[in-house]
């Protein structure tokens, strides 16, 4: 981030929190902020930033850390857990949540932000998705949330945003439920990511509709009563990129949660999709960053453009955090922060101990093919154009066991670099998975133990290399098409992510992968 001569005209760029981010939600307490995003099939849930400037975010913690908070068990790739919210009252974080695999709508708090965070509390009548709290000024607090039509559903995303009074000490819904808006255009579908506001008298209520892709917009409505009233911005919407066409550089723009600062500015957080390559958005829903201001009792996303933007400015003076690193050599007894697995793990599935400096994984039977979880840590694709490297000492003993390499959009698209059994030879193949349907793109026989492997991206094109001493590389595989891994094309409302894997595909097995190393970065 840059800063003009004055340090109140501060330049930033968009995205803030680049790769799959997406259903954002931020809330302020004194001078730090704390953003949460959804995270589906993939576990820990709902990793929690603190930032000084809502431009530089540093991870703090996971949510939802704990088997007992969350299960995936059996979840699809874009199922189980959707758009948080986390809210602060009276010394107490509150996070919401919907687990759509099993369970509903729930609450979890803590008291600090980076945990340890409570069990979840099911919010029984809680039905539909995407709950929020709002406090009122006399210390009541509300739940809201969307639901399908209570008058009937009429055709398909025929829903409605209402809210009922939340009982903090039990957790239980209590007394009425009201409707409080259906959206602000005409057969309006899926309104969602309902936040709720108060400012000088009115409630405002801001939602996102139009589903997730082009059609995604924010909306307002406000009213003088909390359960009754409202009506739209009569500037609806206040923002979308709907009317820029598919090839605009920023496309899927919504979901969005406001933000004040200690010094009254607004700002606004909010999902939106970077295309690369043509139309294909492998990054997913990534967090985006506007400023607001208010006109004539309602707000307006930055004021004289209407629209997100590559950079931006803002009056916040910029507070840099610790950059991450590029590598992890696996030194600690605990894995960062940042690293992610499919669905719950199992106790037995790694192991940083077993092997000092090495992060051991066990063979499993599954696959990515299963809605299960399997020998996979991951993080997040991040760029257009990347390199992800490890440095992997593995042997297959049988024909079914593989390890190596894998950059996943689901369980019916991904592609992997891996070490395999073949013709009783060791050998490294690059396999593509599109639709379900895998291609030996390239096989190399290699037989040393010890191998460097290493994936370059540019833009939608991968190319795969390995080498025996970490010196010498050789090409396995080069062009490989990564478009199947978008969006557009898998579906779903997830990111890539990048990692290292093995598995036994079915069979039992007591053989390992160790990895020294794994890297990954842009340029």
């Amino acid at each position: 981030m840059t800063t003009a001569s004055n340090h109140h005209s501060v330049t930033y760029t968009n995205p803030i929190m680049p790769g799959f981010y997406p259903d954002p939600s931020v809330c302020r307490v004194g001078d730090d902020y704390y953003l949460v995003t959804s995270t589906f099939a993939y576990f820990p849930g709902v990793p929690i930033f603190q930032s000084r400037d809502l431009v530089n975010w540093k991870q703090i913690g996971n949510v939802l850390n704990r088997p007992s908070q969350l299960n995936l068990q059996g979840a699809r790739h874009s199922a189980g857990i959707f758009a948080p919210t986390i809210r602060y009252h009276e010394g107490k974080f509150y996070m919401i949540t919907t687990n759509v695999t099993h369970g509903g709508n729930f609450v979890v708090t803590a008291t600090n932000p980076a945990g340890p965070w409570s069990e979840p509390y099911f919010i029984e009548g809680a039905i539909g998705i995407d709950p929020t709290i709002f406090f009122d000024d006399d210390g009541r607090a509300y739940y809201l949330g969307t639901r399908p039509n209570s008058t009937g559903v009429r055709y398909d995303g025929n829903w409605e945003v209402w809210i009922q009074e939340l009982n903090l000490e039990t957790m239980e819904l209590a007394g009425e439920s009201y409707v409080l808006w259906k959206g602000a255009m005409t057969d309006v579908i899926w309104p969602e990511g309902p936040h709720l506001y108060k400012k000088d008298g009115f409630y405002y209520l801001m939602i996102a509709e139009g589903g997730t892709g082009p059609n995604h917009a924010v909306t307002v409505a406000r009213s003088r009563e909390l359960t009754e009233g409202y009506t739209g911005n009569p500037n609806n919407p206040i923002i979308t990129h709907r009317h820029l066409g598919k090839h605009y550089p920023v496309v899927n723009v919504g979901h969005a949660d406001l933000v004040q600062s200690e010094d009254g500015q607004w700002f606004m957080v909010m999902l939106a999709s970077r295309p690369y390559g043509g139309s294909y958005s492998n990054l997913g829903r990534e967090t985006f960053l506007a400023s607001v201001i208010w006109e004539d009792g309602w707000p307006v996303v930055n004021e004289g453009r209407g629209i997100l933007e590559e950079q931006g400015v803002m009056g916040l003076t910029p507070v840099p955090v610790e950059p991450q690193l590029r590598c992890d050599h696996f030194d600690s007894d605990r894995l960062a922060l940042k690293w992610m697995f499919l669905r719950n793990p199992k106790a037995d599935l790694y192991s940083l101990t077993e092997r000092k400096g090495y992060l051991r994984l066990k063979l499993k039977p599954q696959t990515f093919k299963d809605q299960d979880n399997l020998s996979f840590v991951c993080l997040r694709q991040q760029h257009f154009d990347y390199a992800a490297a490890a440095v992997m000492e593995f042997e297959a003993r049988s024909i079914h066991e593989s390890a190596g390499l894998a950059v996943i959009q689901n369980e019916m698209f991904h592609i992997r670099f891996e070490r395999v059994l073949h013709d009783d030879k060791q050998v490294l193949r690059v396999v593509t998975c599109i639709n379900g349907q895998e291609t030996n793109v390239a096989q190399a026989d290699v037989d040393a133990q010890r191998l460097y492997l290493k994936m370059a991206a540019r833009g939608q094109e991968l190319s795969f290399y390995y080498s025996t001493d970490g010196n010498q590389y050789h090409l396995a595989a080069e062009h490989v098409d990564t478009s199947s891994l978008s969006t557009e094309v898998a579906g779903g409302f997830v990111g890539c992510c990048i990692g290292m894997y093995c598995t036994s595909n079915g069979t039992a097995s007591d053989n390992v992968a160790d990895f020294d190393s794994f890297e990954y970065g842009g340029y």
